[in-house]
């Protein structure tokens, strides 16, 4: 098995699409979770090519977040569409980042994501409340390469 297959159990992955759902309960903005083994590119240059890839700039207030994991390559980045950066601090994800990387050294890989992208679902919904029309612009399930 890949690192990537091995990193979540089946129950895992569950548990954090159901942090997913919750998160985006409280927020229009719209979390996906990516996870891959290796990439030769810069994880933060990977993960602007995985969020065009999964069109998370397609949402209409242009609140997408990734949550990019390099399995293999013990990398990590948040990636806000422009629509966050536009009303945010630079350092807005830096909290958000370190309680997931907290978890991670401990191999807490679930608790973790769970940990940060409920984090970025109470940060954003200060910026992008719910409101009763919100659709679910993007899906919940992991994405994997």
């Amino acid at each position: 098995m890949s690192a990537t297959e091995d990193f979540l159990t089946h129950e895992e992955e569950q548990a954090i699409v159901a942090a997913i759902r919750k998160a985006e309960d409280m927020t229009s903005g719209e979390i996906r979770v990516h996870l891959e083994d290796h990439t030769d590119l810069s994880p933060i240059e990977r993960a602007k090519e995985v969020f065009a890839q999964l069109n998370m700039q397609q949402t209409e207030a242009r609140n997408g977040v990734l949550f990019y994991v390099g399995v293999a390559d013990h990398s990590f980045v948040i990636l806000g569409d422009e629509g966050i950066n536009r009303r945010v601090a630079d350092d807005f994800w830096e909290c958000t980042k370190d309680l997931v990387i907290t978890h991670f050294k401990q191999k807490a890989y679930k608790k973790g994501l769970i940990a940060g992208i409920i984090n970025a679902g109470e940060q954003l919904k200060k910026y992008f409340p719910v409101s009763k029309n919100d659709i679910d612009e993007l899906p919940n399930e992991i994405s994997k390469s």
